[in-house]
Formats: C-alpha cells, structure tokens, sequence
C-alpha cells in the first residue's frame, strides 16, 4: 500500500509539473498575442511563439514540448547542419535551422496537426512537412541506431492506406505498421526494423528483416564464444515464445504444464532480462507521442519517423534528459505462432538453463 500511495503522489507531482508548463506556455504566448493586437501587428501572432514565446522557455518547457533539454537541442542541430542547412535565395529566405529542427522536434513529441505547427511557427503546411522529412531523412542517414540484447515488437496506429489496407488490419482490430526493436542492457535501440504491415507475426517480420540476413550471413555478431557447460556460446539475443529457437535468439521453455524446476528458473531469470525491451518500448512512446496514436502521415514517411524517434530516444536516454510518464498502452500478450523457420539452439538453451541453475 505504501509503494502504491508513493507511485500515485510520484506520478501526480508528474501530471502537475507538466499542466503547469503547458499553462506557462499557453500565458506566454496569449501576452504575446495580445501585445501584437494591441499594436495592430496581426501579422506578428503568427511568429509571436518562435520569436516571442520560445526566447522565454525553462528548462522544464524544454522537457515538456521538445522531450530534450536546449543543450542537447543545440547539438542536434550542430550535428544534423550539413544534411539540413538551407541557403537564402533571390526570392525567399529559408527557414533557418533551429526552426526547423523544432518545426520536427514538435510533430514527433506531441503529434500535432501540421495546421496547428504552422500557426505556431508561421510557416506554410507545406514547409512543415517538408521540415519533418529533412529532418527524418538527416537523422536516419548521419544519426543511424547503433549496432547484445532483446528483442521484441511493437505496432504503431495509422490511417488506413487506400493500397492493400487489409495487409495493415491488425489482429487487435485496427491498422498499424510494426516496428522490431533490439535493445542492449541499458535500453538502447541498436537494431531497428519498421514499415512491415501490421498483421504480420513477429516471426515473419524478423525473417524479412535485414537483421535476420546479417545474420544468416555471419555479418552481425563477434565470432567468439564462451564454453558453457561444455558448449560453445556465442552472443545471443533474447526472445519470447513467438520467435523461432536459433544459436543466436533464445527464446523461453514452452511452458505445458510440465517443466523441469530447472526450465522453470530459466524462464525467469531469461523473462526478467527481457524487460528491458519492453521497458524501452514504453519509454520511446513516452517520449515521442506520434506513436502512441493515429499519424496523419502517409506510411512512407512514417517508417521514417519511427526510426528516427528511436534515434532520438537513445540521445535522450544517454544524455539522461529527464522522462515524464505517459500512460502508454502495453502490447497484448504474444501468442505463439507456427514457425516458418527451422528452430535450432536447444543445445545451446540447455547449457545455459545448467549453468542458471549452478
């Protein structure tokens, strides 16, 4: 009861701290729209956020609205200059960097209409698309997901496409893509596959992976191994029941109602070593809402979107920027599934479950 009483006041401070940024926000830029009126300077509400409010942010507001404090902010753009820095012309200026990285910055964090973007930072819808795909496109291409762990699947909601919409129908009743996610001990994405339609197994979505090939074709993991209990073990990545049993992806006993004490503490200590994808899972959405429900983007520019969220988690989570929790929904449980690969490894499993169990 006392951890309960603790976790229900921890998250009400946490649901104050971020309604009273959000009003802090929302009075700034209402002085702001009002001090434009009173001047007869319409035009400037349009830009009053970008050059009025923003100027004005705490650290908490940062948190808050870009999931990233101005520092990190800051190096991003540093970072991410060569791929994106536009130039003036004899016709337009461009929209300088910053501004558009937060354009980005803002869809990802809080899944807001490009119409709501647009009057807030005063450029056209159509400059606030392309500011997302630059910016998806820069992050995946300079930034990629470093590549052992966990590995796990997760769908994210979209708007029915108008081509093979059934292939997207998920067995939760509503449409998604998939995104297969590996994570190491400290719940970071190394490994990312997204755009697979949603009513594909886990199973299948690893086979059609680039994972699995470079895999299959020795390119991924050292070549060293350990003797385990008189078998060679190499790295290995961990699994649910859904995932095929491989050398290198182990996966828990079934459980029939008849395992081994052993098998059992298998499953344990294997179960709780997964948390940490699912954990990573959770706090991805957290952080980047354009997940967590339906995306207005089309699903090309989507897949993009979704690898570069997980870019921007690992920044987030080794700059150790704070994380606000957000009520993600959990995936269902995972059934397992007839398998369209060959399983292999049981000697491998049983060492390991010999050596748990020493």
């Amino acid at each position: 009861m006392c951890a309960l009483t603790s976790y229900s006041a921890t998250r009400t401070r946490q649901n104050t701290t971020m309604k009273s940024s959000q009003q802090r926000v929302l009075s700034l830029l209402v002085g702001s729209f009002e001090s434009a009126t009173a001047t007869n300077c319409v035009g400037l509400c349009v830009f009053a956020f970008w050059d009025v409010t923003m100027p004005n942010f705490t650290p908490s507001d940062w948190i808050a609205h870009f999931r990233m404090s101005e520092e990190t902010f800051s190096c991003l753009c540093s970072t991410l200059r060569p791929a994106m820095q536009k130039r003036n012309t004899n016709f337009r200026a461009c929209v300088p960097l910053r501004k558009r990285v937060a354009i980005a910055l803002w869809k990802l964090a809080n899944n807001s209409e490009y119409r709501s973007i647009w009057l807030l930072f005063g450029v056209s819808t159509t400059s606030v698309c392309c500011c997302v795909q630059d910016f998806c496109k820069a992050v995946c291409k300079i930034l990629p997901a470093e590549c052992v762990g966990a590995i796990d699947g997760s769908h994210i909601p979209i708007i029915a496409p108008q081509e093979f919409h059934t292939d997207y129908f998920n067995r939760k009743g509503w449409h998604s893509i998939i995104i297969q996610g590996i994570v190491d001990g400290r719940g970071m994405f190394w490994n990312v596959n997204a755009g697979q339609p949603g009513s594909l197994h886990d199973p299948r979505v690893l086979r059609l992976s680039t994972f699995w090939d470079l895999v299959a074709h020795g390119q991924l993991h050292p070549t060293s191994t350990k003797n385990i209990e008189g078998i060679n073990v190499g790295f290995y990545v961990l699994g649910d029941s859904a995932y095929p049993l491989q050398n290198w992806l182990l996966k828990p006993f079934s459980d029939n109602g008849r395992l081994t004490a052993e098998q059992q503490a298998y499953n344990r200590k294997t179960s709780r070593a997964r948390v940490v994808v699912e954990n990573a899972f959770g706090r991805l959405k957290g952080r980047w809402r354009c997940l967590l429900k339906r995306n207005d983007s089309d699903v090309e520019l989507l897949k993009y979107m979704v690898l570069t969220c997980c870019v921007l988690y690992n920044i987030c989570e080794s700059h150790g920027e704070e994380y606000v929790e957000c009520d993600a929904p959990a995936d269902e449980p995972v059934v397992a599934n007839m398998q369209e690969v060959a399983e292999e490894g049981s000697d491998v499993r049983e060492a390991l479950m010999r050596h748990f169990n020493r």
